[in-house]
């Protein structure tokens, strides 16, 4: 029987590299180990508000290249969760690899690890699907390796959790090799299932793996993107506001009042797309409906640009589901709430008054999945 080895070892103390505005601490309390991060480590400042403002405690905000092997050695960490700036593996980035400055600070990290005279006896690493063939990734896996660890890897998206949400990652688990994993058959393999998360638990899981169903079935198999929106209006009232902003008369439409997650308001106009945004990039456009099942991965640019950043949602259902009728759907941008939901982020999750619409879609757009990571989380911590 598998056992949470928080429950066999007392609380684990946790190191959080990269925090943003908090999604691996957020999944940590939802995979529910006993646990406590002791410190995190963030040089955005922005993030750091947002982290300190959930949280009420502000990461280190110093370079993490400055750290040295005594310096991690004070905090007596159990596990390390480490999630690195992805730009230097994205496709869409020019792909330096190891040479692109934002790599150089795991790449020390990773180095001091040989030097710890308490190293951690778990770590792990989260980034995008491409860094796990990089030279960093080959770097990574031979100094845990030089390191006494077992690592078991994972390429997870968050439709195989039932989320409507096409964002798949790189995982990359790792065991000193006095513990081990409760599904010791998969260490040093790359697998791009969820089974393996839950055999141990009683959670209930289908016979069938990720990894041998059809997509039709496994789109089918997640909840529709309404169960995710905030703003939801009948839908007469957003055809009449959409309408109306379309032709440029918004201003005579009565307003819809509100707040959401701390930022004020007045109407959606700031989130519908411009017809002429609609005109000349329309047909790059991924465009979903509230009975969807899955949108496209929200990328930090997501806002500022409507092309590959992110989809976009029809709030007026049109008779055929086609390019050629996108001025007559209103697209609206989804919600810095609604990404938010989408990511799984909790309810009580809120930006400050202070950080901007650009910001929180950025920053969201720099953060994971909760309902991929926390599972994972829960695995990493079980020992037979």
């Amino acid at each position: 029987m598998a056992k949470a080895s928080s429950e066999a070892h007392g609380c684990r103390r946790v190191l959080e590299f990269y925090s943003g505005i908090g999604g691996m601490r957020y999944s940590l309390m939802k995979a529910q180990v006993n646990a406590e991060v002791v410190e995190a480590f963030e040089i955005n400042d922005t993030a750091n508000d947002v982290y300190q403002h959930n949280f009420g405690h502000r990461p280190f905000q110093g370079n993490i290249q400055c750290l040295t092997a005594a310096d991690l050695d004070k905090y007596g960490a159990d596990a390390w969760l480490l999630s690195p700036p992805c730009q230097p593996y994205t496709r869409q980035g020019l792909q330096k690899d190891t040479g692109d400055a934002r790599a150089f600070s795991f790449l020390q990290i990773l180095e001091l690890l040989p030097f710890l005279s308490k190293p951690p006896s778990m770590l792990f690493v989260e980034n995008v699907v491409g860094f796990e063939t990089s030279d960093t990734h080959a770097k990574l896996v031979d100094i845990l390796e030089k390191t006494d660890f077992i690592t078991q890897e994972f390429i997870l998206t968050p439709l195989q959790f039932g989320i409507p949400y096409s964002r798949p990652r790189y995982f990359c688990l790792a065991k000193r090799k006095t513990s081990s994993f409760v599904n010791e058959c998969l260490n040093r393999q790359l697998i791009q299932y969820p089974g393996p998360l839950f055999e141990y638990f009683d959670t209930v899981i289908d016979d069938d793996d990720s990894s041998k169903v059809d997509r039709h079935k496994l789109l089918q198999s997640c909840q529709p993107i309404e169960k995710f929106l905030e703003l939801k209006k009948p839908e007469n009232d957003i055809a009449v506001e959409a309408a109306a902003l379309m032709n440029g008369l918004s201003n005579d439409v009565p307003r819809t009042s509100g707040k959401t997650n701390g930022h004020e308001y007045g109407s959606l106009d700031q989130y519908y797309v411009q017809p002429s945004l609609i005109e000349r990039w329309g047909s790059a456009m991924d465009v979903v409906y509230p009975d969807s099942k899955r949108c496209c991965c929200f990328t930090k640019s997501y806002y500022r640009y409507v092309k590959g950043t992110g989809s976009l949602l029809a709030t007026v259902q049109p008779m055929k589901r086609d390019k050629n009728s996108l001025k007559d759907q209103c697209l609206r941008y989804f919600t810095p709430r609604e990404v938010a939901n989408l990511h799984s982020f909790p309810e009580e999750f809120e930006f400050p008054e202070h950080v901007s619409l650009k910001q929180r879609y950025a920053l969201l757009g720099n953060s994971l999945s909760i309902a991929v990571v926390a599972p994972l989380l829960r695995y990493l911590f079980t020992e037979p």
